[in-house]
């Protein structure tokens, strides 16, 4: 089944190379740059298959029990916008310019050094033995790394100032999912790479652990009045749960339940509020309004001018 799957995948990434890519590749004499275009084709197919997977869950919900109306039209299209670059063009092509070749370095110099870093497959041998068992673990760890860069992400007043065109959404849909400063999407992106390389995922779990953790996270800022009950609330992050993160009174330092995929982490931290029937407005009104209704560029201007003044004392 599975080589089924990469199978289709791989004809799929041929035939847009072939019919597509490789004849505007020759026309504009560029065809040294074939072998990285047909990589890149992988980035922006994954982040167009996480798109759909996404809409095609979340969407229904929303339309089935929203919170509130879709009011403000207008920020969820930016929102929309935020999710097209991030997935399928802007981030993957920064990762890929910036990392790829580094990382093909980092490879030849390990290899010839005779250093063979420790994974958790080596670390715990039956991990080997139990495809299943290690994927559930690299979710839990990465989750728990996804867990601290939320906290911090409040923590440090420069990188809130980024972080804080994610909290200005007052009208939350599960596009807000993407609302973030470019550039804090670059320091997430190496946050999360590096602890996947950290513990040895293999390429193959890897798309799997990413889709996991995306849908996880599209859905728990889904406009839906959706709980999971008082176990369900208690191993899972619902859209209740991560609403009352962004609340009103949950923003910057002060916030709770920072967690993307298990709430264990913010009650083993002290982060935790389970209260169930509490759906707040979501907004931050501390912030520039531009951070609310403006538009990508411009809020993009404005995490950056924030972020510059936060690291230099400036107001």
């Amino acid at each position: 089944m599975l080589d089924a799957l990469r199978d289709a995948w791989d004809g799929l990434n041929g035939w847009i190379f072939e019919t597509l890519v490789q004849p505007a590749l020759y026309a504009a004499g560029l065809m040294e740059w074939a072998e990285d275009a047909f990589d890149w084709i992988n980035f922006a197919l994954f982040g167009l298959l996480q798109v759909v997977i996404i809409y095609a869950v979340c969407r229904p919900l929303e339309a089935w029990q929203p919170v509130e109306p879709r009011a403000d039209r207008r920020s969820i299209r930016t929102d929309i916008l935020y999710t097209l670059l991030t997935r399928l063009g802007l981030l993957p092509l920064i990762a890929f310019v910036a990392f790829s070749s580094l990382g093909a370095r980092l490879s030849g110099l390990v290899a010839e050094s005779g250093w063979v870093p420790p994974t958790l497959e080596t670390l715990f041998p039956i991990l080997r033995e139990w495809p299943l068992l290690a994927l559930g673990v690299y979710i839990v760890v990465l989750d728990f790394g996804e867990y601290w860069r939320h906290r911090f992400q409040h923590m440090f007043s420069w990188w809130w100032a980024l972080h804080a065109i994610h909290h200005a959404q007052r009208q939350m849909t599960f596009w807000t999912d993407d609302r973030n400063h470019i550039l804090d999407d670059v320091i997430g992106a190496v946050w999360f790479g590096g602890i996947a390389l950290l513990i040895g995922v293999p390429p193959g779990q890897f798309p799997i652990v990413v889709v996991v953790l995306r849908l996880a996270e599209a859905m728990s800022h889904a406009n839906v009045r959706l709980s999971f009950g008082r176990v369900g609330e208690r191993l899972l992050v619902s859209p209740r749960f991560h609403r009352l993160h962004h609340g009103v009174l949950g923003s910057g330092e002060s916030g709770r339940n920072f967690a993307v995929l298990l709430p264990v982490w913010d009650w083993i931290f002290g982060t935790a509020d389970f209260r169930r029937d509490v759906f707040p407005r979501t907004g931050d009104p501390d912030l520039p309004e531009e951070m609310a209704t403006g538009g990508w560029l411009r809020q993009q201007a404005v995490g950056l001018r924030r972020m510059g003044a936060a690291l230099f004392g400036r107001s």
